[in-house]
């Protein structure tokens, strides 16, 4: 039994016996817990003085506990047919009976004897994954939520099985990092108790210990367990501040605000950070700044695809969007990064239907109303095609401005390609390119450190200060394309965002 369970129960219990008290003729239990779910309701039922049957498709009807087969029952119609003729007061459970629910005769017959409760008080219980009842069925019926675990109950089950792990391995101890091992704690909530206890299990025994590694297979597991249609694409092993150039003034921001989106000790009366929109340039460091958040606060980075979510089937893209949503809460603590927001969220003309105008509303609600640290990383690059709704204070904690970067912060974007391409940054004359490159954006830099390493390439010569500076002269920079539009963005900004970094033209 897992650690704290018994007090979880007896509220499970407690509950379980109200519904079956207050004459509700249908229950719906949607979980995968068969085994634990049974337990309950014997408990609940025993205490309710009812008899207790189950059914399946393999072994019909039954008497739960005993020998007592229900002949000639194995089809779901057979075993209605069998109860209407029986005047038991008991409560019947159904498992995996939903492939049976679209046969009328079976609805109409399950219904009649719903609304024959008060003369036979019988209470039907179905159980399974997915249960989805006829309409006229959900109106006479009330839902069972199993609780999960809760973070403390994890860590029990943790201490159960680094103690299982030490008697099997002679006394050894077992070995983790600490960090890792309160990240993978958090992640495993959402699981049932039996599914936490199989992850942690098998990273004991396939490592000796809870590493970074374990984290990463357990958010792997959960993502493909809850499953999205592909709207939500889960980065692992994302980019740290560290990889990103400048950007000092949102650096500390979230800082700052790590410790409370994470729960330390002593955030308790902080607010749980909502998240920023990042507004800028395109080129200017906006993704992979997003990329950074996930990867330095070691929380798992989620992407929104709406070009998924808008091609889905006609007028499926609302319940697409609240099952993404879902799926992010039940990833928490997370990262949801929204990659040009506007393309998703956009103002709407009237050209779809209103689908636009409803997927914003929905949204809109989801980030009032979620409690969840699901923390939100929007980058935008038209502003104007934004919904004011989207901006308004409150949706988000900080709009933040990614401007071109200044001279020193493009000597520290050049030095940061270099190293990643194992080059010294000592053979080339930064600063000399970060002053040519004025008016250049992070991915224009990196373009030119990439097309100069295909002229060294062929050349057959190392890369030079000498080759940069002849891609820098032979690049025209968005900033000189489209100046206007630039221009235009930085004045609409000035006034109502935080720049990251000090204006680039302060050159």
């Amino acid at each position: 039994m897992d650690g704290g369970q018994p007090a979880r129960e007896r509220n499970e219990i407690g509950e379980l016996g109200f519904l079956l008290r207050s004459r509700f003729p249908i229950l719906v239990v949607e979980t995968p817990e068969e085994s634990r779910f049974l337990g309950l309701v014997e408990r609940a039922s025993n205490l309710e003085n009812m008899a207790l049957f189950t059914w399946s498709v393999v072994q019909g009807l039954k008497r739960h506990l005993r020998n007592e087969y229900v002949s000639d029952t194995h089809e779901f119609l057979d075993a209605l047919k069998h109860i209407n003729g029986s005047p038991q007061n008991a409560a019947f459970v159904f498992f995996d009976a939903q492939p049976y629910m679209d046969n009328p005769v079976a609805a109409r017959l399950l219904r009649e004897m719903a609304l024959g409760y008060q003369q036979t008080p019988r209470t039907f219980i179905f159980v399974g994954s997915t249960v989805s009842l006829p309409g006229d069925l959900q109106r006479m019926s009330a839902s069972f939520q199993m609780v999960l675990p809760s973070v403390e109950e994890i860590r029990d089950i943790f201490r159960e099985e680094a103690t299982f792990f030490k008697s099997g391995h002679e006394g050894l101890a077992l070995r983790g990092d600490q960090n890792a091992l309160e990240m993978m704690t958090q992640h495993l909530v959402g699981f049932t108790g039996a599914d936490a206890r199989r992850l942690i299990r098998q990273s004991i025994e396939a490592e000796g210990s809870i590493t970074m590694g374990a984290v990463a297979r357990v958010l792997k597991h959960k993502h493909q367990a809850l499953g999205n249609n592909g709207l939500l694409n889960l980065e692992l092993g994302g980019a740290k501040f560290a990889d990103v150039g400048g950007q000092v003034n949102l650096k500390k921001w979230l800082s700052l605000r790590y410790p409370a989106f994470v729960g330390a000790p002593g955030t308790e009366a902080l607010a749980i950070p909502k998240g920023v929109l990042l507004l800028g340039v395109q080129g200017s460091g906006k993704s992979l700044a997003a990329k950074s958040v996930g990867g330095s606060w070691q929380a798992p980075l989620l992407r929104l695809d709406f070009g998924v979510l808008y091609n889905k089937f006609s007028g499926e893209t609302e319940r697409n969007l609240r099952e993404a949503l879902r799926t992010a809460q039940a990833m928490a603590p997370c990262v949801l990064w929204l990659d040009e927001i506007e393309k998703g969220l956009a103002n709407d003309d009237g050209g779809d239907g209103g689908v636009s105008r409803r997927v914003l509303g929905a949204f809109l609600t989801w980030m009032s109303e979620r409690t969840e640290r699901v923390f939100i990383v929007a980058t935008a690059n038209d502003i104007s095609r934004l919904p004011p709704e989207l901006l308004r204070k409150g949706r988000f904690d900080e709009i933040f401005f990614v401007d071109l970067p200044t001279e020193a912060v493009r000597a520290e974007i050049l030095s940061i390609h270099l190293r990643k391409r194992k080059l010294l940054v000592e053979d080339f004359d930064i600063a000399a390119i970060a002053h040519a490159a004025r008016g250049f954006s992070g991915a224009e830099i990196e373009q030119v450190v990439i097309a100069a390493q295909y002229e060294a390439f062929a050349e057959q010569k190392p890369l030079s200060t000498a080759m940069l500076a002849r891609e820098v002269g032979r690049t025209r920079p968005l900033s000189v394309v489209r100046a206007e539009e630039i221009e235009a963005l930085r004045d609409w900004a000035q006034e109502r965002t935080i720049c990251v970094d000090e204006p680039a033209g302060t050159d």
